[in-house]
């Protein structure tokens, strides 16, 4: 067993590496460490030192400020007003009175202002009719109700107070000015003093604390310190020392406690290291529901696959991964025990129909992977890719008399063709499997750079995106909505713009909302997004109103992800009590994708929103799937037809039914119906004459910032015949 040498108890704590194995040097070290003159060496033993030394002159501190020093220089000043007021008393003509003349001698005056602090006084009569000032300008003045009163300067150099005729045994009252400069100094030598009192006593208790934890609690825990520190560098045959504390106490207990833990754990290592050790080596490296090799283990051998032969070539091979598509699916609906079954099952067939050569790993839920040799030209990755989702497509899967037609996304790459690290091959069969999934799924993707770089592009997007979140980069333009009746603008919508700055001579580009936000959308940085959008456009919707007089509608679209993963009525609620408009100057623009999704909780939210006062609207209606027996379930109030139906609407008798079809639809639901994507008159006049409600597009107004809009408003003249085409 390693032990300590002698240098000293600091280099056992920092490393147990320089020990050496002697008994007897064992005995000198447990010695050395349990000595009374080492416990200030111990780190406990400056931490308890020092917040006991902390504690007591903190609390002395306190003492001080919350009294000691006020009540020092009040004192000081207490003395000066004695002293003052003794000479103002033992001087005054005391026969004078009820009179307009000072009972002071300029003599008597030349006298007191050379032996006293006083620099200056005023004399005021019985009824408080001043009479006469001596020395230094007076800054108080004895009136009624103000007796008093007293004043001290900025600096602390003056000091007045005002002395009634009792206090000097006349019926005069005498406002007096003393020097108090030097109250100040006795204060700093009252602390000064009060200082080195409070840090002698704190050091006499904390060493006097010091002395009875270090007999009684340091030098028993430095003891079983050292006997731990022995089973820990030995634990299946741990040297440790008797004890020489009395197990009646608790200190001495617990020291007996923890050697008889210390013995019976090395006797418990020795019985179980084996088998934990063979176990730990599966859990690590095997899948426990398959019993395939994991993820590690299947890096494992790719790296040793991926080593040069001594020949100094390299082997070439394919790495498959898979994924079975919608698995969740099958859990949720039939339950964890069928899809832990079919997975078994999955695993089982890739090993049965592949060579014993191949490696076959599940990488992860539902994903597996393949690494399979290629020699020669023979067989390709593809062939071996062709080969696994054959083998899961030939029939179906059978559980508990069930049949499930299972079918898999796969990627694949090639050693060292898609790259000479074969965790990077690894990593781009991922990509490609990626890809297979958002192109539909069931299907096959090989490896291209261009994956790659459109999973960086990606990633970049998302990085520069959270940035302009959190540094307030992105902007809200905002549309305006007309009604077609009466031509006034009744609303705008707002729009989420991003403005990425670069190197080029513009200074950066608009990145398409079309681009950003499916980014922002599946890495669900939409919600703190969407939050961010709802507080701006209602803060501008205050500002409208309360500086330019505009009270309109402002129309929010709000993702499906901040139904499902965010809070949108607490966020509309905190949006409506933070900015104090009506709830009815907000509407919020849902997809129809999101009213499907989940009805029971789609429409338990919507009800709650429309309880509020905020007005529901369902945006591009008519691109979904909703039915009309849901649609008349939600508490909407505004239908938005689908830009590309009015844009086609002159020029296709289809497109044109269809936005005939959802204005009436619309009205005999007694719902608005608003139009987007009006570009020209005959967009215009199509829509009058179908009788539809409001309107927005590039005719009226392209997007603009919030200044423009409000420029907008102000200037527009309520005429739609206005606008030219």
């Amino acid at each position: 067993m390693d032990i300590p040498s002698v240098s000293g108890y600091k280099k056992m704590k920092d490393d147990f590496s320089k020990e050496s194995d002697s008994s007897a040097s064992f005995a000198l070290k447990s010695i050395f460490v349990s000595s009374p003159q080492k416990i200030w060496r111990s780190k406990i033993s400056w931490r308890i030192a020092l917040t006991a030394f902390m504690t007591i002159l903190f609390v002395q501190t306190l003492v001080l400020n919350l009294g000691g020093i006020e009540q020092h220089r009040q004192k000081q000043l207490d003395m000066l007003k004695e002293e003052a007021r003794v000479a103002i008393a033992s001087t005054i003509n005391t026969n004078k009175r009820g009179t307009n003349i000072s009972p002071y001698k300029d003599k008597q005056v030349e006298r007191i202002m050379s032996s006293t602090h006083i620099t200056g006084f005023s004399v005021y009569s019985y009824t408080l009719d001043y009479i006469k000032s001596y020395g230094q300008q007076m800054n108080l003045v004895a009136r009624a109700g103000m007796l008093g009163n007293t004043y001290r300067s900025s600096n602390g150099g003056v000091y007045e107070f005002i002395l009634r005729g009792t206090n000097v045994r006349s019926v005069f009252t005498v406002v007096v000015q003393v020097d108090s400069s030097t109250v100040e100094r006795s204060v700093y030598n009252y602390v000064i003093d009060y200082i080195k009192i409070m840090v002698i006593l704190s050091l006499l208790v904390t060493t006097v604390l010091m002395i009875a934890l270090g007999r009684w609690l340091l030098e028993p825990m430095l003891f079983m310190r050292s006997n731990l520190i022995s089973a820990f560098k030995n634990p299946e045959d741990p040297n440790i020392q008797p004890s020489p504390y009395d197990v009646s106490d608790e200190i001495g207990a617990a020291i007996d406690l923890t050697q008889k833990l210390i013995r019976q754990n090395a006797e418990n290592i020795g019985h179980i290291k084996s088998t934990a050790e063979d176990k730990i080596h599966k859990l690590a490296y095997y899948d426990t529901l398959t019993s395939l090799p994991n993820r590690a283990m299947f890096i494992q051998h790719l790296t040793e696959k991926g080593r040069a032969n001594e020949d100094g070539s390299v082997n070439r091979f394919a790495v498959v991964t898979l994924d079975l598509d919608h698995f969740k699916d099958i859990n949720d609906s039939m339950g964890h025990n069928v899809g832990d079954a079919i997975l078994r099952s999955v695993g089982r067939r890739l090993q049965v129909s592949m060579p014993d050569t191949a490696i076959i790993s599940r990488t992860g839920e539902d994903e597996f992977a393949v690494m399979m040799q290629l020699a020669g030209d023979s067989i390709t990755a593809k062939d071996v890719a062709d080969r696994i989702i054959g083998v899961i497509r030939a029939e179906p899967f059978r559980v508990f008399n069930e049949s499930f037609q299972v079918r898999a996304s796969v990627g694949l790459s090639t050693f060292p063709d898609d790259g000479s690290d074969p965790e990077q091959v690894l990593k781009n069969a991922d990509i490609a499997l990626n890809r297979a999934k958002e192109e539909g799924r069931d299907t096959i993707k090989e490896y291209s750079e261009d994956f790659d770089r459109a999973v960086q592009e990606r990633f970049q997007m998302l990085r520069d995106l959270r940035d302009a979140l959190e540094n307030d980069k992105l902007m809200i333009y905002y549309q305006p909505q007309l009604c077609l009746k009466t031509g006034r603008v009744i609303g705008a919508e707002a729009l989420l713009r991003w403005w990425l700055p670069d190197n080029s001579k513009e200074g950066g580009v608009f990145v398409s909302p079309a681009v950003f936000v499916p980014v922002a959308e599946q890495s669900g940085l939409i919600v703190p997004i969407g939050q961010w959008v709802l507080q701006q456009a209602c803060e501008f919707a205050k500002t409208c109103n309360q500086e330019h007089g505009i009270d309109v509608r402002f129309a929010i679209n709000v993702s499906g992800n901040q139904f499902v993963h965010g809070d949108i009525c607490n966020d509309v609620s905190r949006a409506l009590d933070e900015t104090g408009i009506a709830p009815n100057r907000i509407e919020l623009e849902v997809t129809e994708s999101v009213f499907m999704d989940d009805i029971e909780h789609t429409v338990s939210i919507l009800h709650a929103l429309h309880s509020k006062g905020v007005e529901l609207a369902i945006d591009d209606f008519g691109t979904g799937y909703s039915s009309l027996s849901y649609l008349s379930q939600f508490p909407i109030d505004r239908l938005k037809i689908d830009q590309s139906f009015i844009r086609n609407a002159l020029n296709d008798k289809d497109n044109a039914s269809i936005a005939r079809t959802i204005i009436n639809l619309g009205h005999s639901l007694d719902l608005k119906v608003i139009a987007e994507g009006v570009e020209t008159k005959a967009h215009e006049e199509f829509l009058m004459q179908q009788d539809c409600d409001e309107v927005q597009g590039f005719r009226y107004s392209r997007p603009v910032p919030p200044e423009d809009f409000i420029k907008f408003v102000k200037e527009y003249n309520g005429d739609l015949n206005s606008f030219e085409d």
